[in-house]
This record gives C-alpha cells, sequence and structure tokens, in this order.
C-alpha cells in the first residue's frame, strides 16, 4: 500500500523541541478504569493515537459516551450507562489490541458478564494471558472458552484472593488492580509490577475511591469497596516516546528538546544515555515557571561530538532498563566505539528487528545465552534474546518494512541516521504510540515525505 509508506532522506542531524503527551501504556488502562465509575472521568493531556481510539471505541460499545473536552488532548468517559455488546462488535477489535481483556473486571462488575476475543498487539513473544484467566477465577469468575473467544460471568460476584505472579508482569498487575478494587474483601498480589504506569494507575484508582496500599518487596494490597466515582487526572508523561527521541538525537548527532519529559520516570535510561556519551540538560517545571508564562519543563537530549562509548545493557522490570527502550538505544549504539551488548530478559522475540539494521550497515550479532551477566528465564531455551553490537557502522539507506511499534521507531531513526533515501513500510503502525510522529519529524527538520 503506497499509502502506509514514509519516504525518508537520512544523513541530517535532527534538531529542535517537540512535545510529548500522557504515557500510552497508562492512557489506555485510564480509560478502562473509567468504566468503574458510577460518574464521568476527565483525562488531560492525553495523545492522539491509535490505542486511544480502539480503546475509545470499546468503551462506546458498552454504552460509555467518550467525548473530547474543553482542553485540548481532554477526554470525558461517561460510563453511566454500561450495557453489553455483541461478541461480532467487540471481534471487530480483535488483532488490533490486548486491552479488551483489560475490561473483564470492570464488566463483570458492572454487568454480570463479560467477552475476551482473539488478542492482538505486537509479536514481541506469547504473552501468554494464562494468569488473566487464573486471577479472574480465583475472583470468582466462571470462564467459558468458544472459537470466538471466551465468555466470562460472576454468578456469585467477584471476592478478594491471595494471588502471587510468577513473574512481575505489568498486564496481569494492572488486570489484578482493576478487578480488586471493587470485588467484596481484601485482595493481596505477591511480585507485583511497580512501573511508574502502575503507580500512576494506583493513583487513578485511589481518586475513584479505592483502598491500595504498596507495600515493599512488590506487594500490593487492595481493600475492595462497594462503589467508585469518577476521576481527574493528568497521567505521567510517555517516558518511552522521550527516550525514543533521545535516540534519535544521539543516533543523527542531533540535539533536540522533549518538553514534558520527566526526569523522575526515566534516570535509568538517563544514567545510560549519559553513560554513552550523549548529553543531557534537565528543565524543571518550577524553573520553567519562573521564566516565561505557561512554560513547561522537560528534558534537552543532545550529541557533543567526538566518539560514543559502548556499554553493556540488560532490560528488566522497573527499575531496570525498560524493554521499549532497547530497540531505539540500540540504532544509537550501532554508532559507538566497540562492542556493546543488549540482554533482553522481558521479551523472547524481541530482537529480531536487528536483521534490518544489519542490511543498513550495522554489526550486530544475536544468541542463544544470556549474555552481559545476569542468567534469565530464557536461558538455555531456544530464544535469540542476546545482541551484541560492533561499532560505529556507517548506514545506508535501506527499504524497511516494520514488524512491530517500538521496532518500527528504532528503525525509522535508522532511516534518518543512514546516508541516502529509504523507504519505511508499515509505517502507519508507528501511530499505534507516538503521536503526530511525521509533524514532529519535520519540526526537527528531518526530510521525510509520502509517496
Amino acid at each position: 500500500m503506497t499509502d502506509d509508506v514514509l519516504i525518508v532522506h537520512g544523513g541530517t542531524p535532527l534538531q529542535g523541541q517537540i512535545r510529548v503527551r500522557g504515557a500510552k501504556n497508562l492512557v489506555s488502562k485510564a480509560m478502562v478504569a473509567a468504566l468503574l465509575g458510577e460518574s464521568p472521568s476527565r483525562l488531560f493531556d492525553v495523545p492522539r493515537i491509535r490505542d486511544v481510539e480502539v480503546v475509545s471505541g470499546l468503551l462506546e460499545l458498552h454504552g460509555v459516551k467518550v467525548t473530547a473536552g474543553i482542553e485540548e488532548g481532554e477526554l470525558v468517559m461517561d460510563p453511566t450507562n454500561v450495557e453489553s455488546a455483541s461478541t461480532d462488535e467487540i471481534n471487530v477489535h480483535a488483532g488490533s489490541s490486548r486491552i479488551p481483556i483489560l475490561l473483564c473486571g470492570p464488566l463483570l462488575h458492572r454487568l454480570g458478564h463479560a467477552f475476551i476475543p482473539d488478542l492482538g498487539g505486537c509479536h514481541i513473544g506469547p504473552r501468554p494471558i494464562d494468569f488473566h484467566i487464573k486471577a479472574l477465577r480465583e475472583f470468582g469468575a466462571v470462564v467459558d472458552k468458544t472459537p470466538e473467544g471466551m465468555h466470562l460471568s460472576a454468578p456469585n460476584g467477584l471476592h478478594g484472593a491471595k494471588l502471587e505472579l510468577p513473574y512481575p508482569s505489568v498486564g496481569a498487575t494492572e488486570q489484578v488492580l482493576l478487578t480488586a478494587v471493587r470485588a467484596e474483601g481484601v485482595t493481596e498480589l505477591r511480585n507485583a509490577a511497580i512501573e511508574p504506569e502502575i503507580m500512576d494507575l494506583i493513583c487513578i484508582l485511589q481518586k475513584m475511591g479505592a483502598i491500595i496500599t504498596v507495600h515493599t518487596d512488590r506487594v500490593i494490597e487492595i481493600q475492595g469497596v462497594p462503589r467508585l466515582y469518577g476521576y481527574e487526572h493528568k497521567p505521567i508523561p510517555d517516558r518511552i516516546e522521550a527516550a525514543s527521541w533521545a535516540a534519535a538525537a544521539l543516533a543523527t548527532r542531533g540535539e533536540i528538546e522533549v518538553v514534558g519529559a520527566r526526569q523522575a520516570d526515566m534516570m535509568t535510561f538517563l544514567n545510560v544515555f549519559r553513560s554513552i556519551g550523549g548529553e543531557l540538560k534537565i528543565t524543571d517545571d518550577r524553573v520553567a515557571r519562573e521564566g516565561v508564562s505557561g512554560a513547561e519543563g522537560g528534558i534537552k537530549f543532545w550529541h557533543p561530538g567526538g566518539e560514543l562509548k559502548a556499554v553493556a545493557l540488560e532490560t528488566d522490570v522497573h527499575p531496570g532498563f525498560m524493554t521499549d527502550w532497547q530497540q531505539p538505544l540500540v540504532v544509537a549504539l550501532t554508532q559507538a566505539r566497540g562492542i556493546s551488548i543488549m540482554h533482553e530478559t522481558v521479551y523472547e522475540q524481541r530482537l529480531g528487528y536487528t536483521e534490518a539494521l544489519n542490511q543498513m550497515g550495522a554489526t550486530i550479532q544475536v544468541y542463544r545465552d544470556c549474555l552481559g551477566g545476569t542468567p534469565c528465564r530464557f536461558g538455555r531455551r531456544n530464544f535469540m534474546h542476546s545482541a551484541v553490537i560492533a561499532g560505529p557502522s556507517k548506514l545506508h539507506a535501506a527499504d524497511l518494512r516494520i514488524p512491530d511499534l517500538r521496532a518500527g521507531f528504532a528503525h525509522l531513526i535508522a532511516a534518518l541516521a543512514a546516508e541516502g533515501t529509504s523507504r519505511v513500510y508499515g509505517v502507519d503502525l508507528i501511530k499505534r504510540g507516538y503521536e503526530d510522529f511525521e509533524a514532529k519529524l519535520s519540526a526537527l527538520g528531518a526530510h521525510v515525505e509520502r509517496p
């Protein structure tokens, strides 16, 4: 499809300022949380991305009125008239998002039943939903599997449970939170994810009337309440998008100020960025307010000149190095002097994008072994989950086909850093998680066009 192609004339340093809005990985879950309230919710700084459109559609199918608010980026969700949706209508969204499974708890509370279609999302590993189903059953849900999906009911209501995750999964933690807040009794979740987006979701649920305690050692306790109300909330900024633009500045030897980016959520990334040889300057919101009226803090990232330095990294759950940071950063590491190592421990099939980078002139070898230090759950199994990057490499233009959201942005960065003209196919997939990315590229001086 010619309308899903971006022509990229590479070799120009990206320079300028862009802004990031609310985190993709929080906004969609905040929208689901609105289902639990008995009054309207208002979410601010919502990015215009495909995932927001998908969740809006799912909510509207279930009778939630979703409208734009007065402010730019404001979304109002009124769940007063929640109703059932047909499986055919829900299946229209199958393959476009993994959000439907998170609707189960709220819908069981509101309607007494729910339906999960076959789930989509990026193809970066199986990401099984076994624990989601097991947890829902522990709460008292009855699950009936059918060819088109799963039908859930709660004939005796939902009740608190003691649960422990085999791995601190973000999605499974969200499932428990969204189900437990209105379940009768107390729920204890051990080995929970504690990502900033999880903490922000807990803040939203607390605003709605939930009672949630975050203990040490990844233990979260939820005391169920009989009813919740709407919220007003400005989400945390998107730390994945901020890091993606930072990597683009490094790979193209440019300078990008990411307005809205927040230091507290990105400390691990910022340390690595500096270790590689990148420079950054953080502008605090308070400092910004003292200057220009209406100004907003952010982080400026730039390549200071000279050579970048190789590093050895492992992805991990928070507060470790985020898995969604590694793809854009690996492109920058192709320009670093020496041997860099990236050990992916979160998703077992997330290094496939490196094949395209090699076609562009990079030198990257992937391995089954756990390289870079700690053995992980993928060790001694047949997954290529470690990468060795030798640099610096001179990248040249190529025709690229985007496999998934984060790898897609990495391919885009590579095309921007390469000499010559690349054609990037499937580029609209990037709209799932990056708002107005073509307009932002133009604002940064990139030479891109549609055919």
